[in-house]
């Protein structure tokens, strides 16, 4: 299988996807559409499983929990490289404080985990690790 990411996490009011795949020089799928449908479900189920080997988290605020259990899902998924970065600037300290226990129980089953302001660092990973 050629790597391929799934763009996983925060949607609601963020740029981050469209900014990533601007320097993202490995094929990758962005499920975010203007009419969510069961039929748009059915596809996002299909890159997940079938056609991404590589899960990348993006979390921007806590009203993210569905992105929250899906990462940890993903990261219990031996035959995926999961991918975790959480910007910190949306998170209040209180907020943060479980963002990085969230952090520390994903990295224990393997993901990589970044909690930074900026996605530079995780793309050069991405870039350089599977391109």
């Amino acid at each position: 299988m050629k790597n391929r990411i799934f763009l996983g996490g925060t949607c609601a009011e963020t740029t981050w996807r469209t900014e990533l795949e601007k320097v993202l020089t490995v094929p990758s799928f962005n499920p975010v559409v203007e009419d969510w449908t069961p039929e748009c479900m059915a596809v996002e189920d299909d890159e997940k499983k079938n056609k991404c080997n590589i899960h990348l988290y993006v979390i921007t605020m806590a009203k993210s929990i569905y992105s929250i259990a899906e990462v940890v899902q993903s990261s219990l998924t031996k035959s995926k490289v999961t991918i975790l970065h959480v910007m910190p600037d949306g998170f209040d300290k209180h907020e943060l404080k479980h963002m990085t226990a969230i952090c520390e129980l994903v990295k224990n089953n393997g993901a990589i985990v970044y909690i930074d302001s900026e996605l530079n660092r995780t793309a050069r990973v991405i870039n350089y690790s599977f391109a």
